[in-house]
């Protein structure tokens, strides 16, 4: 699903390069992007929130003989998760109550603090002078992070200073986009770094996992907050500390968890990662670009998985270090080792040898 995007096309490179002989369909409800996916065949269907799109896409899965449906997006992921029994078959998600809570983001957190694991302090900003007592009791004298509780690509999410400053924040995302303001949270703000955890599971256990660090945000020169979720600059890193925590997360959530999840966290200011959220049911949109240099490839053992083949793996964490992915517009993502990233590249003296705009905040 989603040819012809960023993540479908990401994921189609992935499976290719993981098993050539995989026959991929691709569908998507934009002509025009559809136009552009490498998949082998290209589908037209409605988009996933039009009435008759779960009827249509089973009537295409019979039709074509597809073996699975491979959601790029959580509307995706909702869409099969409601679709019923017309497309069970045929998916390889977690249940829908994990997927329902996990779009949740502030009842996420607070199912994960109850069981003890690190998130954010969050609370919601419902009731006069919420935005107020959420200042009082979680800023410190620092900025709190704002953001709606539900979406993706961190929408309607940044730093704000104080009351007043939420306030304007949440009235702008109201008038210019329609969002209600009992939608939005406040939480602790987290100054460290942000690592990405992806993982596929199956009845329960954990298969295979791995860990990237997010350096520079996509196209922040046009958004006021400077933050969205999107990687331009991401390298691999072995934090087994944030896999654990992931791990005991999902577990948490759904014991018995099958397909994939990702999961966003980042660090206190005494280096401690804290989940921010679990994306239930797909992969990063740009993560699975990793899987060439990675010793597995994630989407490839995702779709064994799904068909019940029996995946018998060395290791669940595959993790490497120092391999770079550089992203931009209208280029595939470059995946580079650090001790070839300047390789061809004249540095005259006295200038920096790496730097990056728009990066992540610390």
């Amino acid at each position: 699903m989603g040819a012809g995007t960023a993540g479908g096309e990401n994921l189609i490179a992935s499976l290719r390069a993981g098993d050539p002989a995989l026959v991929l369909l691709g569908c998507n409800d934009d002509r025009f992007i559809l136009r552009r996916s490498s998949a082998d065949e290209r589908y037209l269907l409605p988009a996933v929130t039009a009435r008759g799109f779960i009827r249509t896409l089973a009537s295409w899965i019979r039709a074509r003989a597809v073996d699975l449906v491979v959601p790029t997006t959580d509307s995706h992921v909702q869409a099969l998760a409601h679709g019923g029994r017309s497309v069970a078959a045929k998916v390889f998600l977690p249940r829908r109550a994990v997927i329902e809570l996990c779009g949740d983001k502030l009842r996420l957190g607070h199912v994960l603090r109850r069981r003890r694991l690190r998130v954010p302090e969050s609370c919601s900003v419902v009731g006069r002078g919420a935005i107020e007592s959420a200042f009082a009791r979680l800023s410190k004298g620092g900025p709190l992070w704002c953001r709606p509780r539900t979406g993706s690509c961190a929408r309607g999410g940044a730093a704000v200073t104080s009351a007043a400053e939420a306030r304007n924040w949440i009235g702008l995302w109201e008038r210019m986009q329609g969002l209600s303001p009992r939608s939005f949270t406040l939480s602790e703000y987290l100054p460290g770094r942000e690592v990405l955890c992806q993982s596929v599971w199956r009845k329960g256990r954990m298969i295979l996992a791995n860990t990237f660090e997010r350096l520079s945000y996509f196209g922040v020169d046009n958004i006021p907050s400077g933050v969205t979720s999107l990687s331009s600059l991401a390298k691999t890193v072995r934090e087994p500390g944030v896999v654990k925590l992931c791990r005991d997360a999902i577990r948490a959530v759904a014991p018995g968890a099958s397909g994939a999840f990702s999961v966003d966290t980042k660090e206190d200011a005494r280096g401690r990662p804290h989940i921010t959220e679990i994306n239930a049911g797909r992969f990063f949109m740009a993560m699975t670009a990793f899987d060439r240099v990675l010793r597995y490839n994630m989407a490839l053992t995702y779709v064994r998985l799904a068909l019940g083949e029996h995946v018998v793996l060395d290791e669940e964490y595959d993790a490497a270090e120092d391999y770079y992915m550089v992203r931009d517009m209208d280029m595939h993502p470059g995946i580079y080792h650090a001790d070839d990233m300047f390789e061809g590249i004249e540095t005259r003296p006295g200038q920096a040898t790496m730097a990056s705009a728009g990066s992540a905040p610390n």
